[in-house]
């Protein structure tokens, strides 16, 4: 059994699906599969998630639930006085399972981006970038300096390149453990425990 995971972009495709699997396989009796599909960034998620969540779920087989991922750090279709990190989440991912109106879709967001994950890893990054980063929990890194900028700039610093999302984040992704993820980033593991607690159901 699979879950289906939308993501917006190529790093999410590439290293997300493996990194959730290593942490949900540890907690399950058998292996789970997790099947990515990538949208072309987060307004075509937003705008065709109904659509495609409908069609993995309406046919016979063998899907637990889809997922849905975005950034909290891009998307501009927020209303106007929904200012912090919270109040964003709160709507948005309301908003978004309304659309799908599914009781197997969840719409989750990784807070503010999902390079607050490797944040929580700082021994995965070269010791000229370890050094520079930010005391911060790392799903506070914000929106005024998202977790990807933080990363480029301390890149650019350090080893006078920047850093590379798809290829230094995938890199990362297999270097990450996902249990002090879990541990230090309260969205990731709301995310997990709710694949966790849906494949058990399921009889996983």
């Amino acid at each position: 059994m699979k879950f289906v995971l939308f993501v917006e972009g190529h790093t999410e495709q590439k290293a997300v699906p493996a990194f959730l699997k290593r942490w949900l396989d540890q907690k399950l009796g058998q292996p789970v599969g997790i099947k990515p599909v990538r949208f072309d960034g987060w307004q075509e998620l937003v705008k065709d998630s109904p659509k495609h969540a409908r069609m993995y779920l309406s046919k016979p087989g063998d899907v637990l639930a889809v997922v849905a991922l975005l950034d909290l750090y891009g998307p501009t279709f927020y209303p106007e006085d929904k200012k912090t990190a919270q109040e964003r989440l709160a709507w948005a991912k309301q908003h978004l399972e309304q659309a799908v109106n599914h009781p197997k879709f969840r719409q989750f967001f990784a807070v503010h981006e999902t390079e607050a994950w490797l944040l929580s890893n700082p021994k995965a990054f070269p010791a000229e970038v370890r050094n520079g980063m930010p005391k911060k929990k790392p799903e506070t890194v914000n929106f005024d300096s998202p977790p990807a900028k933080v990363l480029d700039r301390l890149y650019d610093a350090r080893l006078g390149r920047g850093y590379k999302k798809v290829v230094n984040g995938k890199d990362l992704f297999r270097k990450l453990d996902p249990a002090a993820a879990y541990a230090k980033c309260p969205h990731l593991k709301a995310l997990l425990d709710e694949m966790l607690h849906l494949a058990k159901s399921a009889g996983l």
